[in-house]
């Protein structure tokens, strides 16, 4: 009996069963959202009086990660920093070109109050700074400032349990922050800043100071830190930088057009794996093999 394509049903079978087998299509896997993006530059340029310190910076910082900046001295790496919330208003004839925006909103815009910003993007300096007045006052300092009406003594241990302080003071909140070492003052000053609670942490240099240990516990508590702030941090030690950030931009000296001296510029900025192995950029691969720098 034959079919109606004239094929024997046994010989349409054995056609059926010769077929390639056709495998059934994968679903489709769907690529990795985005990085949201908390803090942003277009095209940031930064004069301190006719001199130009920053050339053109155009970076994106990732919301809960820690961001390094490296790069030679007097590349512009602090100055940067300072952009991000305003701390460069405070300097006689700095000025800035470009946009700077925190949450998709530009931080130079009209209406825009700079004490509001530095509250939302805390910053702890390269020298432990806290003020002459009891360890509790000074954690308690900004929250009072800006009235918080809060139990000041609840956000005082909350504040020092996250600086990794609390088990080191609570018997002593009464005296001086000063009497502390210099490793505990520098988590004193970020338990300050905690107080306050911003969504953006900036380091410069936090470490500089410190010895060993004291590193190694400000390193620890920044990688706790990341999972509720997003961290910036300006360091001189490229360990450091592969040890504890999740992305590294180095920033580099060039030559400023027509200004006669050397100006920052970013010369690259990806994941910090990936910069530390397979930098892009031949200026990237000799500061940190230690050929300039």
């Amino acid at each position: 009996m034959r079919s109606l394509m004239g094929v024997s049903e046994p010989r349409a079978e054995q056609a059926k069963a010769s077929l390639p087998t056709v495998a059934p299509t994968a679903p489709a896997i769907a690529a990795p959202a985005p990085d949201p993006i908390v803090l942003s530059t277009r095209g940031l340029s930064v004069w301190y009086g006719s001199a130009l310190a920053l050339r053109d910076i155009t970076i994106d910082i990732p919301r809960n990660q820690i961001t390094a900046l490296i790069g030679p001295s007097g590349c512009g790496k602090s100055t940067l920093i300072r952009c991000f919330n305003r701390m460069n208003d405070l300097i006689n004839g700095a000025r800035m070109e470009g946009e700077v925006r925190f949450d998709g909103e530009l931080i130079s815009a009209p209406g825009i109050d700079p004490v509001g910003l530095r509250r939302r993007i805390g910053m702890v300096f390269q020298k432990p700074n806290p003020f002459p007045k009891s360890i509790y006052n000074n954690v308690a300092w900004g929250a009072r400032i800006n009235g918080y009406r809060g139990d000041l003594d609840d956000l005082v241990e909350r504040s020092l349990r996250r600086a990794a302080l609390w088990d080191e003071v609570k018997t002593k909140l009464n005296r001086s922050g000063l009497e502390l070492s210099g490793g505990q003052q520098q988590r004193l000053c970020i338990a300050r800043t905690l107080a306050v609670e911003p969504e953006v942490i900036l380091m410069d240099e936090p470490c500089s100071a410190l010895d060993p240990i004291s590193t190694a516990r400000v390193e620890d508590l920044m990688d706790d830190l990341k999972n509720d702030y997003t961290i910036v941090i300006v360091t001189h030690n490229m360990q450091q930088a592969r040890r504890v950030s999740d992305r590294t931009a180095c920033l580099m000296l060039d030559e400023a057009p027509g200004e006669g001296h050397r100006t920052g510029i970013l010369a690259e900025f990806s994941p910090t794996d990936l910069l530390f192995t397979n930098p892009k950029d031949p200026r990237t691969e000799a500061y940190i093999t230690g050929r300039i720098g």
